[in-house]
């Protein structure tokens, strides 16, 4: 099983980009895209609906043209699920879930936090104790998950450029980096990328300026966290950088799934 997720920064952009047209030729089974910032009424285009897809949506309540996230499979899930329950997540339209037979996979994106804003800050804070929440409800149940998306925090020094300096950066504030840690630690859950790939400056962000992806200063804000039982079933993960689709980059990882 291929899947692929992403940071869109805006579906449409994405669209005009050509994102679409590679995501066909990458011929995945799932794709999961984060930060859609459109309501599914307004993509009238067929671009956003490939044929060989069955496609879902989560958008915003309170501003469709914030947020939001979508899941792209070839299978036909058994059953689809939004929101986790707390208003953080369910009124922005920040995590869809899809059920197939042997796994669930869902797409999350955490708010962007600020380090001017207390409150920008405090709202990621609650999103990202009540992710947790779930990830702790999740792992009382018998079968495996997938969640894709972005966790807008850096886990460790060799994820995140200028480490030292960002320390004191929404994004690798230290809060944040035991918050995901204990997710991976204290809670069991696979870092799936980090399980194939040990090299540092696998970035999947870049500030918003063209020095920042030249010089290859960013971050890995995004995550495939798996629960424990797919260990040993991951097979392979890239970020791939032959396009720019946003300011993120495609995660793409391949697990032992029929």
């Amino acid at each position: 099983m291929k899947v692929i997720s992403l940071n869109v920064n805006g579906i449409k952009q994405a669209a005009d980009r050509g994102f679409f047209e590679w995501m066909v030729r990458q011929n995945p089974d799932v794709v999961c895209l984060q930060d859609i910032q459109a309501d599914e009424r307004s993509l009238n285009d067929s671009v956003f609906f490939p044929p060989e897809f069955n496609t879902y949506f989560f958008d915003s309540i309170e501003n469709p043209e914030q947020a939001g996230v979508a899941i792209y499979c070839k299978t036909m899930p058994k059953a689809i699920m939004t929101g986790m329950g707390f208003p953080e997540c369910d009124f922005e339209g920040r995590f869809i879930q899809a059920d197939f037979d042997k796994v669930s996979i869902g797409t999350f994106l955490t708010p962007h936090g600020s380090n001017h804003e207390d409150a920008l800050q405090e709202h990621k804070y609650r999103f990202m104790e009540g992710f947790k929440n779930h990830l702790i409800k999740t792992r009382r149940k018998r079968r495996e998950f997938i969640f894709c998306g972005t966790a807008n925090v850096a886990r460790s020094p060799i994820d995140v450029s200028s480490w030292f300096v960002n320390q004191r950066n929404s994004g690798f504030l230290p809060e944040e980096r035991k918050w995901i840690n204990e997710i991976f630690n204290e809670l069991e859950y696979i870092d799936a990328f980090r399980q194939v790939n040990k090299q540092d400056k696998q970035y999947t962000w870049w500030p918003d300026y063209e020095r920042a992806w030249k010089l290859d200063e960013g971050g890995r804000l995004d995550y495939q966290i798996t629960t424990p039982g797919l260990r040993n079933i991951i097979q392979g993960g890239s970020v791939y950088k032959g396009q720019r689709f946003s300011d993120h980059a495609p995660l793409i990882m391949e697990y032992d799934i029929d």
